[in-house]
């Protein structure tokens, strides 16, 4: 599974971590202590909430891209 979405990270001096998120599905991030672990981690929760909705018959966002 190949989807193009838009992810970014960012450095959380709250937490005092990065965060990592995906614009087109707001409500996930990942926290972590280094910006590579925090795009991992984000990508993997994407990866899995994609299989979820797919599994279910739900819709799957479109890449910001293809818009």
């Amino acid at each position: 599974m190949n989807y193009n979405y838009t992810f970014h990270v960012t450095r959380s001096e709250e937490d005092g971590e990065f965060l990592g998120q995906c614009a087109e599905f707001s409500s996930l991030s990942w926290l972590a202590s280094e910006p590579e672990a925090a795009l991992q981690g984000i990508r993997q929760v994407v990866a899995e909430v994609v299989v979820d909705l797919q599994a279910n018959g739900e819709h799957v966002p479109d890449p910001l891209a293809a818009k």
